[in-house]
């Protein structure tokens, strides 16, 4: 179990959405919060309401694109809060245009503030957790990561995502021994404001905040409506995976049939091929030398 009363947390994109229902809820379990965002004033509005509901709670600005940022947002938060032992690392930004229409600053916006800012996020409050014996991590990933082909138009999203997938299931690994646990928190339709939002949250390096709503192409949701809930209602679902310590935390189960169709059907395809093969050409000859390839020539 990790416990959620009497804790320091960290909420990244605490300002609005996902991160300002699991602000709130931390709050109204128990641990003092640390609300970051990139612009300020969306955290002290979650800030002051934690407050005024006797939480305890700070606001902090963090643009997770910069190491500089986020290590000086650690070092406030363990000034107001003391000791990080819940990081979670929310931050993010998406997009749903075609691939080839985005400039090399979409792109690597969209990669930086979701796959490095969590990263980042994580490196940078580990060793205290490891120094103090113990920690949990949630990075919100998407179902988009879970399963890249469920949305189309949705490219680099969705590798951020699933990249996030595969740090949080391997660093799983690597922390085992000094007591610090991963949950990837997938949403699979949460009303978070960012269609509108978005375009606010862009750094400078990047191109600097815009104006307008994210355009959705009719192809990415046509084929697949979805049931949207609020930031309040599934922010108890993720805790409560955070507190059982489970790796993973969905918010629609009646999307186990995408799961099941893509990786049942997709993947146990593949294996059925390798198995194929090996009858018809007999298993690949092992290298003598193990991983070590020793030149033919």
């Amino acid at each position: 179990m990790s416990e959620i009363s009497g804790k320091a947390a960290v909420v990244t994109g605490g300002g609005s959405g996902i991160g300002m229902g699991l602000a709130k809820e931390l709050a109204r379990q128990g641990a003092t919060v640390a609300v970051a965002d990139i612009i300020l004033g969306n955290a002290q509005k979650v800030a002051d309401q934690i407050n005024a509901s006797n939480g305890r709670a700070v606001a902090i600005q963090c643009d997770v694109c910069e190491r500089d940022s986020i290590a000086e947002m650690k070092a406030r938060a363990n000034e107001a809060l003391g000791p990080v032992g819940l990081v979670f690392a929310n931050a993010g930004a998406t997009s749903f245009d075609p691939l080839m229409e985005m400039s090399d600053d979409d792109v690597d916006w969209i990669l930086n503030v979701n796959l490095h800012g969590v990263i980042n996020t994580a490196r940078a409050f580990l060793p205290e957790m490891m120094a103090n014996g113990g920690g949990h991590i949630c990075a919100t990933a998407s179902m988009a990561g879970l399963m890249p082909g469920w949305i189309p138009v949705h490219v680099p999203y969705s590798a951020a995502k699933m990249g996030i997938i595969g740090f949080m299931m391997n660093l799983a690994l690597e922390m085992k021994q000094h007591n610090i646990y991963t949950t990837s928190y997938c949403p699979g339709g949460v009303a978070t404001g960012m269609k509108a939002n978005n375009a606010s949250y862009r750094p400078a390096k990047f191109g600097g905040p815009g104006e307008g709503e994210v355009h959705v192409p009719a192809a990415s949701f046509d084929a697949k409506p979805l049931t949207f809930f609020t930031p309040d209602a599934i922010a108890p679902m993720v805790l409560n995976a955070v507190s059982n310590n489970r790796a993973f935390v969905f918010d629609h189960p009646e999307q186990r049939e995408d799961f099941r169709r893509t990786y049942s059907s997709i993947v146990e395809a593949c294996y059925d091929d390798a198995d194929a093969w090996e009858k018809a050409h007999g298993t690949p000859e092992a290298n003598p030398d193990g991983a070590k390839l020793v030149s033919a020539g």
